[in-house]
C-alpha cells in the first residue's frame, strides 16, 4: 500500500525549527520533501551537539528529506525555484514578510505557475500587524503567550523552557494546517496561503486563561509543580535519590493515593471532595504523600502506585527513555542508517497508523547531497549546474 502522503511534494525552504519540523512530520508519512538550503547551510546544522563535526539535531530534523542548495536571493536561484514550485504541492517558508515578494516569489506570482500550490508561511508574528517584520523565535512566543508568566515557583522569576516548545507546537500546527489546505484543494482545485504565527498555537494550548480573564478578571499565577485544579500534584524525591510525579485529576485517583500512603482520614474531609478545594490544602497533602515516598526507592514507589491503580510516573532522562519497556513496546525510539555516523537512534514517527504507517528511512543528509539529482529532474543539465556552482547559486 502506498504511504499516506505518497505523491505529495513539499519544498522546505524554511530554516531552524518550526517550519522544517513541520516538513519532517510530512516526510515521515511519505511526502517527498526537498530541503532547500542556502549554500552555507541551514543554521540548525551547527546548533547543539555534534559528533565528528556533524550536527546531531540536523540528523533528526533533516530525516527523510532530500537536500539541495539554492541561493534564492539571486535571479538564477529564483528561476530554479520557480521550476521547482511549478511541480510542488506545498512550499514551507519562514522568511520575514515581504521577502518572497521582493524576490518575485510571492504567492501571487507562484499561483500563476501553479494554482494548486499551498504556501505555508511560518513566522514569529504572522504576515500582518505592527510586529510582523520583527525577528521572531519560539522564545518570544513562550514569553508573549503567557506561558512564561505561569511557569516557575511562586516567588521566582517567569521561566522559559530549555527547548523549542513554541516552535514544536507551531510545527505540529503547521503540518495540520497544510493537510487542511490540501483537503480543501480536493474540493476547490486551488491552493491557498497558510499564515502561521508562532505566537498563536501555544496560546491555545495554555487552556482557558483568556476566557477566564475575560469573564472573571483573574490571572493565573505561578505555582511551581502544583495545580490550581487538583492536589496532590507534584514531583517527589524518593529514598534512593530518584524522582516521581503524580497527578490526581480524577477524584477516585486522589482517594486511592491517600489510602496507599496511609492517610485515608483526609478522604472524609469536606474539602477533599473537589480538586480545587484539595489544591487549597496542597501543603498538608504534599507532606503526607511526600513523606511516604521519601521512605521508599523509586521502583518500589512506582510498583505500589501501579498496584493501587494510582497515577504515577518516574522522572526520566533521555537515558531512561532509551531503556523503558513501554517506549520499547511502542517503538518510540528507532534506529536509522546514516552514511556519516553509522546507525543512529532517534524519536520515531509521532503516531501509528494501522494501514499506512510512517517510517524513517534516512537521517539528515549532507549539505547539497541531492542538488544534482533533483535539479536534473527540472532540466538543469551538467553545464548549467556547473555555471550555477560557479556563481555561488548552489554548492
Amino acid at each position: 500500500m502506498p504511504d499516506a502522503l505518497s505523491g505529495v511534494r513539499v519544498l522546505d525552504a524554511a530554516t531552524l525549527f518550526a517550519g522544517p519540523l513541520a516538513a519532517t512530520l510530512l516526510a515521515d508519512f511519505g511526502a517527498e520533501v526537498i530541503k532547500i538550503e542556502h549554500p552555507k547551510g541551514d543554521p540548525v546544522r551547527s546548533h547543539g551537539a555534534r559528533r565528528d563535526g556533524v550536527g546531531l539535531w540536523w540528523k533528526m530534523l533533516g530525516r527523510n528529506k532530500k537536500a539541495i542548495t539554492l541561493y534564492l536571493g539571486s535571479p538564477e536561484g529564483q528561476e530554479v525555484f520557480r521550476r521547482l514550485a511549478a511541480d510542488a504541492d506545498v512550499v514551507i517558508e519562514n522568511f520575514r514578510p515581504g521577502t518572497l515578494e521582493r524576490w518575485g516569489l510571492g504567492y501571487d506570482e507562484l499561483k500563476k505557475i501553479n494554482p494548486r500550490l499551498v504556501l505555508a508561511r511560518v513566522t514569529g508574528f504572522g504576515q500582518t500587524g505592527p510586529y510582523s517584520r520583527r525577528p521572531g523565535f519560539g522564545t518570544l512566543a513562550e514569553a508573549m503567550s503567557g506561558f512564561a508568566a505561569i511557569t516557575g515557583e511562586p516567588d521566582g522569576p517567569p521561566t522559559l523552557p530549555p527547548f523549542g516548545l513554541a516552535d514544536g507546537i507551531a510545527a505540529l500546527t503547521t503540518a495540520f494546517a497544510v493537510m487542511t489546505a490540501l483537503r480543501a484543494r480536493e474540493a476547490t482545485g486551488e491552493g491557498q496561503v497558510v499564515d502561521l504565527a508562532i505566537i498563536e498555537p501555544i496560546l491555545t494550548l495554555l487552556g482557558p486563561q483568556i476566557i477566564t480573564y475575560d469573564q472573571l478578571g483573574e490571572l493565573q499565577a505561578r505555582t511551581g509543580n502544583r495545580s490550581h485544579n487538583n492536589a496532590p500534584r507534584n514531583t517527589y524525591r524518593t529514598h534512593d535519590g530518584g524522582w516521581v510525579a503524580i497527578s490526581t485529576s480524577a477524584q477516585s485517583i486522589a482517594e486511592r493515593v491517600m489510602r496507599l500512603v496511609g492517610r485515608p482520614e483526609y478522604i472524609d474531609e469536606p474539602w477533599f471532595a473537589t480538586g480545587a478545594e484539595r489544591a487549597e490544602h496542597a501543603d498538608e497533602l504534599d507532606e503526607a504523600v511526600g513523606s511516604w515516598i521519601a521512605q521508599r526507592d523509586r521502583d518500589e514507589v512506582v510498583k505500589a502506585f501501579e498496584e493501587a491503580e494510582a497515577a504515577v510516573a518516574p522522572i526520566y532522562t533521555a537515558a531512561d527513555v532509551m531503556t523503558d519497556p513501554q517506549f520499547e513496546a511502542l517503538g518510540t525510539i528507532t534506529t536509522v542508517p546514516d552514511d556519516e555516523l553509522g546507525p543512529v537512534r532517534m524519536q520515531n514517527v509521532l503516531f501509528r497508523l494501522s494501514q499506512t504507517p510512517g517510517h524513517i528511512d534516512s537521517a539528515g543528509p549532507p549539505l547539497g547531497a541531492h542538488t544534482a539529482e533533483i535539479l536534473a529532474r527540472y532540466g538543469v543539465g551538467e553545464a548549467e549546474l556547473a555555471e550555477l556552482r560557479a556563481k555561488g547559486v548552489v554548492k
